[in-house]
């Protein structure tokens, strides 16, 4: 008897333990926003931003999770040191005004156990808009180097420039960007 109500006890705790939210700090090493836009009609110029902090939190057993993320928006890398110093000026990131770029949520949608969208707030430029990220990957566990679970996600979504007050050159460079945050994240 004692024996079956130290099993039942563990069970419990065990459940609860589930149910509760978990917080996963973003790696910043393996988590690289990149913006992805139309040069003139001739390409598509693809660019990321190098550095990425911020958390998410997910309660499972509730289907609910929120998402904090803030970008520096000075760590924009378009792979040419000139074009990083006028992407940051006035006309565009303003970084020295706005020198960060923010994504905040509560609402993360769950299809069964994965994640399949996160509707939130975008602030570029201290103009904020809402923004639902489509999740085209989702995965948590073990992470094999660190030891402790982990959770990797892939989201995109499109915007406009013009909507956060950066359309220099609109239509000629394209008006809609693509964003994709690759990010993986490790359990607190």
């Amino acid at each position: 008897m004692k024996r079956i109500l130290t099993t039942l006890i563990a069970t419990l705790f065990a459940a609860t333990a589930y149910a509760a939210p978990e917080t996963y700090m973003i790696e910043p090493s393996h988590s690289m926003p990149r913006f992805e836009y139309s040069h003139f009609g001739y390409s598509i110029q693809l660019s990321r931003f190098d550095k990425i902090s911020g958390s998410i939190t997910l309660d499972r057993a509730k289907k609910k999770g929120s998402v904090d993320v803030t970008i520096d928006a000075k760590s924009v890398n378009t792979g040419s040191a000139l074009f990083n110093e006028h992407i940051q000026a006035a006309d565009f990131f303003d970084t020295e005004m706005f020198p960060v770029i923010t994504y905040k949520s509560d609402k993360v949608k769950f299809d069964g156990d994965k994640v399949v969208s996160v509707e939130g707030d975008l602030t570029v430029k201290g103009i904020t808009k809402p923004v639902t990220l489509t999740v085209n990957s989702f995965l948590c566990m073990p992470h094999p180097m660190v030891k402790k679970e982990a959770c990797g996600v892939t989201a995109t979504t499109r915007i406009k420039r013009s909507d956060f007050d950066m359309s220099k050159h609109v239509p000629y460079v394209g008006d809609e960007v693509t964003l994709t945050l690759p990010v993986e994240a490790i359990k607190q």
